[in-house]
């Protein structure tokens, strides 16, 4: 069983018993458990239930096991060719890390 949930405005899609990485939600502390309704689809052994915009009833219980993730360098290299202009940033993502727990139908 999986489902695509909108977190933060973002799309996941999340099993039962995955860990997953989202970015930093910042209200929340170790071991706090979290509830998503914003379920857009739902599978279940085959048997696919879209919602319009959202399935009803449906929700994914998750805990948060970090909040002080950091994610992977991003790079972001400027240049203007000819002219002797280079700039190079980086930074790291901050994250939260979460298991999702159980997917609830209605």
């Amino acid at each position: 069983m999986y489902a695509i949930v909108e977190m933060q405005g973002l799309q996941y899609k999340v099993e039962a018993g995955k860990k997953l990485f989202v970015n930093r939600i910042a209200t929340t502390e170790k071991g706090a458990e979290l509830t998503f309704d914003k379920v857009l689809l739902v599978d279940n052994n085959g048997e696919v239930k879209v919602g319009t915009p959202v399935v009803e009833g449906a929700k994914v219980v998750c805990e948060v096991l970090d909040n002080e993730c950091r994610g992977e360098k991003v790079l972001v290299f400027h240049k203007k060719r000819r002219k002797g202009y280079r700039k190079l940033n980086g930074h790291r993502q901050d994250l939260t890390n979460l298991v999702v727990k159980e997917i609830v139908l209605a």
